[in-house]
């Protein structure tokens, strides 16, 4: 006799708190659900995750587990005009349905605090677009 198997789902936002649509993805079943895996403790380990990073290759590789895992796209580059702190780096996380937008705004603010601790990340991600050679 199997039993199913119950994955923990995020808790929905509070009604007019947030706009991730967490109900109205979950009525669709043929919508892409693998954002509701992000429960709340689950995003606090992501996030402290994304803080200890310690290389680009590193946070690429975070990046591409997102993408893999729970459907999340993070857009990472250096702005257009000049760079002076890490607050000069666009990160943007792209929308998505059943995405809070709390988790929307932590996420790149983990990244940040990631190369704060460790500017090398920083460097080889402007490297990365040519600015030192």
């Amino acid at each position: 006799m199997s039993f199913p198997v119950q994955i923990p789902i995020r808790v929905p936002c509070p009604p007019g708190a947030c706009i991730c649509e967490h109900d109205a993805l979950l009525a669709d079943s043929m919508a892409d659900q693998r954002i509701l895996r992000l429960t709340r403790e689950e995003e606090k380990r992501l996030l402290q995750r994304l803080e200890q990073i310690t290389s680009l290759q590193d946070l690429r590789h975070v990046e591409q587990r997102m993408h893999e895992q729970l459907g999340i796209r993070v857009r990472i580059e250096h702005g257009a005009s000049e760079v002076r702190t890490v607050r000069g780096i666009q990160i943007e996380v792209l929308p998505m349905r059943g995405l809070c937008s709390k988790t929307r705004q932590a996420i790149p603010a983990a990244i940040r605090r990631g190369m704060e601790r460790t500017p090398e990340v920083a460097f080889e991600l402007l490297d990365e677009g040519g600015l030192f050679g």
